[in-house]
């Protein structure tokens, strides 16, 4: 597992978005759950739920300590070992962020199949690449880390605690913004799409049609959103200032 951690580390930004998509392909999208469009309208609304979910946690963890995830030359690297703010209740509190919005993608397309099959395997994947991850950890940081590792849970996060995790410290709302919008527009996006395939995959009336279009113009819009927020942070608008 930690073999395939380190591969999946190196390709993710490839392999995931394509896994997705071969999944959503392999079977059309539920238009209706259990005979009842109104069970599946709030399937829809769960989904939109755990998604924010996932979103808000990461801006929580980002808010107060951030961690580079991205490794250094696409292979897992950490330069300090980082156990304050979210990390002392969760070690691994942004992969749980994004474990929420691929279960409420995969939900969003509804199929149970798809469904059950999208988010075990993603839960796998990330099993995998933190196994990878502790593994270098352990042999970078030793002892360090084992205790870490035994005070923190990996996956469940001790809410209980996040007063004292973040007593002291200050959001940082810029941050989150310029480390985080790229992943709110591909999940706000992705959720979009889903809800737009689930529509054309079915009988559309003209009433679905027009809500197709409402659901396209706001892709269009988030894409501008994203693009805005993006040459911002280029010219430095997020930039957090440095202390002497």
């Amino acid at each position: 597992m930690i073999s395939i951690g380190n591969f999946l580390f190196r390709y993710r930004n490839q392999l995931f978005p394509v896994i997705i998509v071969a999944l959503f392909l392999s079977a059309a999208p539920e238009t209706e759950m259990f005979g009842s469009k109104q069970l599946e309208n709030a399937k829809d609304m769960v989904a939109w739920l755990i998604a924010f979910s996932g979103l808000a946690f990461r801006a929580i963890v980002i808010g107060y300590a951030y961690i580079q995830r991205g490794g250094l030359n696409k292979k897992v690297y950490a330069k300090n070992l980082v156990t304050e703010g979210m990390f002392s209740i969760c070690r691994n509190p942004l992969y749980v962020g994004n474990v929420l919005i691929y279960s409420a993608v995969f939900l969003m397309h509804g199929n149970p199949v798809v469904t059950v099959v999208g988010i075990l395997l993603f839960c796998f994947m990330y099993q995998c690449i933190v196994y990878a991850e502790e593994a270098f950890l352990k042999g970078k940081f030793g002892e360090g880390y084992k205790a870490y590792c035994s005070d923190v849970p990996r996956w469940l996060p001790r809410f209980g605690k996040f007063s004292q995790a973040t007593e002291g410290m200050d959001f940082n709302f810029k941050r989150v913004i310029a480390k985080d919008y790229s992943t709110a527009s591909a999940a706000l996006i992705s959720l979009l799409l889903a809800e737009i395939y689930e529509h054309v995959a079915g009988s559309v009336p003209t009433a679905d049609a027009r809500y197709v279009s409402i659901l396209a113009t706001l892709i269009v819009l988030t894409g501008i959103a994203t693009a805005f927020i993006s040459q911002l942070k280029k010219r430095g608008v997020f930039s957090e200032k440095k202390t002497v």
